[in-house]
């Protein structure tokens, strides 16, 4: 038995329908429809075969690793190339230092050297040039006891009085002030309130000093399915989101809690008033990850 017919039959076991599989996974019927007839070709890419097979086999009461385990060598694959490129640069850059390595080692004396010539100069002069200016400097004249000495002031000369200082004065503090207020504005902060776990990990986040707008920027820079929609059902964007129609930007100021349902988390790039979103659980082990960020945090 293939893999797309144990789904069906455990799906058909449980009475479900593809519609309500469909509902539970946010998985579009089509794609559930191709994993059932192992047409994986139809798949967005082979990164999703994986996550849209574990996902399914959870909603229908299967264990998504044993699952996988047992008919990995029908789904499509993608590691092995990733490792046997990670390697070969891997390879390549301990060549390269090993090479470098001897070669910087070599000038290493000769640096010290000149740095050393360099500071005795600089020193011989320093001190050269202190000994002329004392022999060049002769004596001071007291001034008679009797002389008067007269100093201008410089208020009356640069055409201000006492009382136009004091207004300078506190026109520069009230711009002093103005500058530390705008400074001690807390910046918007992103913090994980839930981790989740499993193979599609749900988790919870909370934005810090939000401030009376907020805007949310989504950018992928290859292909991922994106779910989004706030704590009322309405949705902003669901299907595919490509460097080509990137970036998504949409403000969300006057909602409570956005929830996102992303399909290839190491391709979607979430940043939210300037902040860029770290994903909680690890996106490279976790491709299929759904958060909820609360934006307007609970009294």
């Amino acid at each position: 038995m293939e893999i797309g017919e144990k789904l069906k039959e455990a799906r058909l076991e449980k009475d479900l329908s593809l519609d309500s599989v469909q509902e539970t996974t946010k998985i579009q019927k089509r794609y559930l429809m191709a994993i059932e007839e192992g047409n994986f070709h139809i798949l967005p890419g082979k990164f999703y075969a994986k996550a849209f097979i574990k996902e399914y086999a959870a909603a229908v009461g299967l264990d998504p690793n044993e699952l996988l385990e047992e008919y990995r060598e029908e789904i499509p694959q993608t590691e092995e190339e990733s490792t046997a490129q990670y390697t070969r640069i891997q390879r390549s850059r301990k060549e390269n230092a090993s090479t470098k390595s001897p070669a910087v080692f070599s000038f290493l004396p000769t640096i010290i050297v000149v740095v050393l010539v360099i500071g005795i100069v600089f020193a011989a002069w320093y001190f050269y040039k202190e000994a002329i200016s004392k022999d060049s400097a002769g004596p001071v004249d007291k001034p008679d006891d009797n002389e008067i000495i007269y100093e201008p002031d410089d208020n009356k000369q640069n055409g201000k009085t006492a009382d136009d200082n004091t207004a300078d004065d506190s026109a520069d503090e009230e711009q002093s002030d103005n500058t530390n207020d705008e400074s001690n504005t807390p910046e918007p902060k992103l913090t994980v309130v839930e981790k989740g776990t499993g193979a599609s990990p749900e988790s919870t986040l909370e934005l810090e000093n939000a401030g009376d707008e907020i805007k949310i920027t989504l950018e992928s820079d290859g292909n991922t399915y994106l779910g989004m929609e706030n704590g009322d059902g309405k949705s902003y964007y669901a299907q595919e989101l490509s460097a080509d129609n990137s970036p998504q930007e949409f403000d969300v100021s006057d909602d409570e809690r956005i929830y996102l349902n992303i399909g290839n988390a190491p391709d979607l790039k979430i940043t939210i008033n300037g902040v860029e979103l770290e994903y909680p659980a690890d996106p490279q082990e976790n491709v299929h990850q759904k958060l909820w960020i609360n934006l307007s945090p609970p009294e």
